[in-house]
């Protein structure tokens, strides 16, 4: 497996990822996408809001705002839970999540210890700061809320939202109102969340600014546990459809002591990466906390009204969140491969075609002899389909290697051949096996091989 640092080098190299603010010393936690970057993750976005939006008639989306009303935080319990373990080195004054240091030092679980806990495992195995082997000072609790100020002069003191789920809470009457939806129905939102993580780390693993994909379910407290089962099964066989290898993928149950204040239970879909099983999605029972706590701090009525029974109750919520860039990072780390051929390394990304950058690439074995003329016609067939790429310099060679290092599922040349009888070279990204295939049917050939 590709360790963490090796494919943030190779992200970099290929127009994938790259550090924010690189020109100026970077900005820890912060990465921009770059041009074959942003093309894949638009594609996994897109394929999560058609398996959870648009291929069930009981779901809907929103897009809601970045900066809400301040007490909508405290409601939620961030202003006074959403909190992690800071300390702090006295020497070199490095700041460290605690639960991260001693996991790592001593490997142990730290999951549900509390400061006093975190803190008297530091002073009895004598940890020291990683960085300069300095003494630790004490553990404190750490907010991770971003704030802001809204309006002129001082303004009014709020926050970066540090996560989207809220948002679709604040809405559920509206889209009661709006959508003649009946529970049980969904809401679905895809948006930028912001936590100041005291060490972002693994590349996209742990960012400081994020992109989330949640889904909240609203069902009646009887039908939960079905819910609960339903949607559990359904997130984990998308990451299969998509390609995941199932023998790096698993559940695993929190334990009571992880639980959330509110939850009732939860779930984590984990991949193992180079760096341990580590979570990319949630799949959680809420209970009626949500609903209930806005209904108490907002002074409105956000019961659901049944018409069969004639009665208002609070809804229980079974929730999917996933961390868009965690998942893509999934997607890369299980794509990349490294392999022998004719005893040079090639590395190929054998992603699936519907996240793929380009599906495919069209190049003229030579430039000249009629050749780039006769592939750009090639091209403009098949770009109205695809997103493809088009590239007539350097060795064919070169040109195929490129194409396997950003996952592009099919390489088509065209060469002497197709001027005499109108096919061209297709050639499999995973396989490297060429067959010819008339122009006129190239299309479908395609469509085939991509959607079957």
């Amino acid at each position: 497996m590709v360790s963490i640092e090796e494919l943030t080098s190779f992200c970099k190299r290929r127009g994938i990822i790259f550090p924010s603010s690189e020109i100026y010393g970077g900005l820890a936690g912060f990465f921009d996408y770059g041009p074959i970057g942003i093309e894949m993750i638009n594609n996994i976005r897109n394929e999560w809001w058609k398996a959870i939006v648009h291929s069930n008639l009981d779901i809907v989306g929103i897009n809601g705002a970045i900066i809400t009303h301040p007490k909508v935080w405290e409601a939620s319990g961030h202003v006074d839970e959403f909190i992690d373990f800071l300390v702090e080195c006295k020497k070199c004054k490095e700041k460290f999540r605690a639960d991260h240091l001693i996991e790592e030092k001593l490997k142990i679980k730290t999951e549900g210890l509390k400061e006093k806990e975190l803190n008297e495992l530091i002073k009895k195995n004598k940890l020291k700061c990683p960085k300069c082997k300095g003494e630790l000072g004490d553990v404190h609790e750490f907010n991770l809320m971003f704030k802001t100020k809204v309006g002129p002069g001082d303004g009014e003191t709020t926050y970066l939202r540090p996560e989207t789920a809220q948002l679709i809470y604040l809405n559920f009457k509206n889209v009661v109102d709006t959508s003649r939806q009946k529970i049980p129905f969904g809401i679905a939102q895809i948006g930028k969340a912001f936590r100041n993580e005291i060490s972002p780390r693994n590349f996209l693993f742990r960012m400081r600014e994020f992109e989330q994909m949640e889904m909240q379910y609203f069902v009646k407290k009887e039908d939960a546990s079905k819910f609960f089962e339903k949607w559990q099964k359904a997130r984990f066989e998308w990451y299969l459809s998509l390609g995941i290898n199932k023998k790096n993928l698993r559940v695993r149950e929190h334990v009571k002591k992880e639980l959330a204040h509110y939850a009732k239970k939860a779930v984590d879909i984990e991949y193992k990466f180079d760096f341990g099983w580590k979570e990319i999605e949630g799949i959680h029972n809420r209970g009626d906390w949500d609903l209930s706590q806005h209904e108490k701090f907002s002074k409105k009525d956000l019961k659901y009204f049944d018409e069969e029974t004639k009665k208002k109750f609070i809804p229980w919520i079974i929730e999917t969140s996933a961390g868009l860039d965690r998942v893509f990072l999934t997607f890369l780390v299980d794509a990349y491969h490294e392999e022998k051929v004719k005893g040079e390394k090639r590395i190929v990304l054998k992603i699936h075609p519907k996240i793929a950058a380009y599906k495919a690439a069209i190049f003229p074995l030579v430039n000249k002899d009629g050749l780039p003329e006769k592939a750009r016609e090639v091209y403009n067939l098949v770009k109205g389909c695809f997103l493809c790429f088009y590239d007539e310099k350097g060795s064919i060679g070169r040109r195929y290697r490129r194409m396997d290092e950003i996952g592009t599922p099919f390489c088509i040349t065209i060469d002497h051949q197709t001027l005499e009888d109108n096919t061209v070279t297709v050639r499999n990204r995973d396989t490297m096996e060429q067959k010819r295939v008339k122009i006129d049917e190239l299309l479908n050939e395609l469509y085939k091989s991509l959607y079957s």
